[in-house]
């Protein structure tokens, strides 16, 4: 996620900066479902309104890598949400040497790239291999979850998203370690890594969604009750025979009672660090499936170069990889707004050859906006 100049003209507003580790912020107000106090319940999604084809508009870079004493190559993985006025995105760090996570959060999308990046190896949640993180607040413990990877499906709780000290250290749903179904999937028929892990709830299960590079989707299921103890082993969700068409980075989100969207990056033809990635997209009425193709392919896809115009001038990118839509209902179930009214967060990077190793590849990120439905 690399290269410069956004911008949005939009009214600027006050960063929030993320404190430093020996503040001690005034603790959020637990979320109540189905939304943060102070912002109304979205309205119900209806399926009908699902289009045969989207179309988004990107702004130019957003977010770049800090010149700071950490010296990462990218800033990568971005999960986020709004609320209470504030924007906070949980990120991976990337650099040649390996990953970890970091923080920061805003209150002006025009101004995203003035915040502060918080490391979170200063938590307890540590050094070492951490990467792909998603944030969620889960209602029924007033904790918020950080999910991330580290060899593992790992995850973090804190009461208050706004003090990323308060982090907890890792502990993982499989503590036996790898599922017999996924370590398989790893080295069959090629090397592949288990990444990018999504948690998503309905009314009396929470799911689990990771990946294994190289072309399976799989996914794992506890009751509410039990969450996050008690992940079942994993079934195989959707696989496809080319890894590239079923890569990494699943989305599932909840559109109404009776619908729910999952996106999966993919890699297509052409040629840009780390290839040239596009998203697909699926509906299903269960988290259990089956899925029914929505935008499956490059030329049509649900984001992607072929249906993502930008700023004049500010081609930055012809990647659209792993990220997040914006929601303003933060809990556990992943309820989005009404189609037309769609943001996505994501990392790009531009195409020109870059002779370094995958880690320090220079990604940046980029707002998508829906144009209509």
């Amino acid at each position: 996620m690399k290269w410069s100049n956004l911008i949005l003209a939009l009214a600027a507003t006050v960063i929030a900066a993320p404190p430093e580790p020996s503040q001690k912020p005034g603790a959020l107000p637990p979320a109540p479902p189905p939304g943060p106090q102070g912002y109304s319940a979205l309205p119900p999604y209806k399926p009908g309104q699902l289009p045969s084809s989207f179309k988004w508009t990107s702004t130019g870079v957003l977010v770049t890598p800090k010149n700071d004493t950490r010296n990462i190559a990218g800033v990568k993985d971005p999960s986020i949400i709004f609320l209470e006025g504030t924007y906070h995105v949980f990120a991976s760090a990337a650099r040649s040497e390996g990953y970890n996570l970091l923080y920061f959060n805003f209150t002006d999308i025009a101004n995203a790239n003035d915040a502060s990046f918080y490391y979170l190896d200063q938590a307890s949640l540590g050094t070492g291999y951490r990467a792909a993180p998603q944030v969620f607040y889960f209602a029924l413990q007033k904790l918020w979850y950080l999910i991330y990877q580290n060899g593992n499906a790992a995850y973090s709780t804190n009461p208050d998203i706004g003090n990323p000290a308060g982090w907890t250290a890792p502990e993982v749903f499989y503590p036996i370690g790898t599922p017999a179904l996924i370590a398989e999937g790893l080295v069959t028929p090629q090397q592949g890594y288990w990444v990018d892990m999504w948690v998503i709830c309905d009314d009396t299960d929470c799911h689990l969604f990771s990946h294994d590079d190289n072309g399976r989707l799989y996914r794992s299921q506890t009751t509410l009750a039990q969450f996050p103890n008690g992940m079942s082993e994993p079934v195989i969700a959707l696989s496809e025979p080319r890894k590239e068409d079923l890569f990494e980075a699943s989305n599932v989100y909840h559109l109404d009672e009776g619908t729910y969207l999952l996106l999966v990056e993919c890699i297509g033809q052409g040629e840009s660090g780390g290839g040239v990635r596009y998203f697909k997209s699926w509906t299903a009425k269960d988290l259990a499936g089956p899925w029914d193709a929505l935008q499956s392919t490059q030329e049509s896809p649900f984001m992607g170069a072929a249906n993502v115009k930008f700023p004049p001038g500010q081609n930055w990118t012809i990647s659209i990889s792993h990220g997040e839509m914006i929601r303003n209902e933060v809990d556990q179930r992943l309820r989005l707004g009404p189609c037309g009214s769609w943001r996505f967060l994501y990392q790009g990077i531009n195409p020109s050859p870059t002779n370094v190793s995958y880690n320090a590849l220079p990604w940046e990120f980029g707002l998508l906006t829906q144009d209509g439905c």
